[in-house]
């Protein structure tokens, strides 16, 4: 069994690029399989992950340069806590605790000219990031996305200064 405090660098640049694409591959499974297609804010932390999984691979091919691979490993913990901070506000735009991007929600107000209504339902996103569309104990993908981005992000950092 491998234990944490033992991992080099490298070993350790692995198991975030690992962490990295098992959200993702969750995520395309749920898209092309489940049928949640997913709104911008989604879109943006997959690409969070994908930062912090490009980042982690140099780290792996560094293990007789460890300080370069720490390097990397700081840089994939950094991006993963990106993603985190998008799910945090994705979360507060699908409580309504405030308002999301333009691109996230329709510009529908009262008031609207029949022409300027029907150019912003023209111009509204097919998937609204407001709407929780999938839930598991009252917790959204992106409320999971908040724990999991934020672990892998915490154990690249920690493993970053570990060494």
């Amino acid at each position: 069994m491998i234990s944490l405090r033992s991992l080099t660098p490298a070993r350790a640049a692995t198991l975030v690029l690992l962490g990295a694409l098992l959200p993702l591959l969750v995520a395309l499974a749920s898209q092309y399989w489940g049928g949640l297609a997913p709104c911008e804010l989604c879109l943006d932390q997959r690409w969070a992950l994908v930062a912090a999984g490009v980042l982690a691979v140099p780290g792996i091919f560094l293990e007789t340069k460890p300080k370069a691979a720490r390097i990397f490993l700081l840089l994939a913990g950094l991006a993963a806590l990106v993603g985190a901070g998008i799910a945090v506000f994705h979360v507060g735009v699908e409580q309504h605790w405030w308002q999301g991007s333009a691109s996230c929600t329709t510009q529908i107000k009262a008031g609207m000219s029949a022409a300027e209504f029907e150019a912003a339902i023209l111009a509204a996103p097919v998937v609204r990031c407001d709407d929780v569309a999938w839930s598991l104990f009252g917790i959204s993908m992106a409320g999971y996305n908040i724990l999991y981005s934020g672990a892998l992000g915490a154990f690249s950092l920690w493993q970053s200064r570990r060494h």
